[in-house]
């Protein structure tokens, strides 16, 4: 197992103190040193806001793209490089948001992503606007009345259009975040690990004591994660009980990479480049 010291960045994270993305930082470090990956490779992909800072924190490849495009540049990547880990990053305002429709592809071709995402139900970075999984009555400075938009359910949405890990962690406990999102990297299709991570400036209703009184880990009442319609029931909890851990996973379906004619043959970065003259004169003859 390598050393955390290797993930650490000479930049240091500007969060605000007690922000939940410092424990997501440090999970997804923890999760890279358990796996022995080396800096060099792994890529990490984010968005726009507050949690699509993290690549800059963290000694890998990274990129910080625009608003909701995290998932698509990350699977242009992985396109390019299929035998690399590829991990996209943001906040529920970036992915749940503008970038849902990519979010939701990615999951329909069950592309070899890792998508973390620090969901704090607000937008932070814009200094505290309702987001899609801000809570129904939220009072932001868009809805100073309430919001009266049904919060977007994430885990029953990615289990409904394909992704094949589904789990959710929280900033509370790094360590059995660290290990959902290990798992989501070693698993071979598209991996949502949803984070609750708490927005101590502007969020002042899902608070680390919310967290304390309302979760509970799937794995203490023996959930069986690969039970597809019993995932999706537990999906849906919320309130007084709000379920952690692995929701659903499922290792059997193929990925995009396994049945694509061009990319079954091997990454597109270890093709040999140009063509040979007996090539050029076959395609040639096949043009006529």
């Amino acid at each position: 197992m390598l050393q955390l010291a290797v993930y650490k960045s000479e930049t240091q994270p500007d969060w605000c103190p007690g922000c939940g993305d410092f424990s997501v930082l440090a999970g997804i470090q923890q999760a890279l040193a358990s796996l022995d990956i080396q800096p060099h490779q792994a890529l990490i992909v984010s968005g726009i806001g507050c949690s699509s800072n993290l690549p800059g924190f963290i000694n890998t490849y990274g990129m910080h793209t625009l608003h909701g495009r995290s998932i698509a540049v990350a699977g242009g990547a992985w396109f390019a490089n299929h035998e690399m880990p590829v991990i996209a990053c943001g906040g529920d305002g970036d992915g749940y948001g503008i970038g849902i429709g990519h979010f939701i592809h990615a999951m329909r071709r069950n592309a070899n992503l890792t998508y973390v995402v620090m969901n704090n139900g607000i937008y932070g970075l814009t200094t505290g606007q309702v987001s899609p999984a801000s809570p129904l009555g939220m009072k932001t400075k868009t809805t100073p009345l309430g919001s009266i938009e049904q919060p977007i359910n994430p885990i029953a949405l990615a289990i409904s259009a394909g992704a094949t890990y589904i789990a959710r962690g929280s900033s509370q406990d790094t360590k059995g975040m660290a290990a959902l999102i290990a798992g989501g990297i070693k698993h071979r299709g598209f991996a949502l690990i949803d984070c609750f991570s708490p927005c101590v400036t502007y969020n002042k209703l899902q608070t680390y004591e919310w967290l304390r009184k309302s979760c509970y880990k799937l794995e203490d009442e023996k959930h069986d994660f690969t039970n597809r319609a019993k995932a999706y029931e537990r999906a849906h909890e919320w309130g007084d009980r709000i379920p952690l851990g692995l929701f659903y996973t499922d290792p059997s379906k193929p990925m995009f990479a396994d049945e694509d004619v061009v990319l079954k043959a091997g990454p597109l970065t270890k093709k040999r480049l140009g063509l040979t003259p007996e090539e050029k004169r076959a395609l040639q003859e096949g043009l006529k």
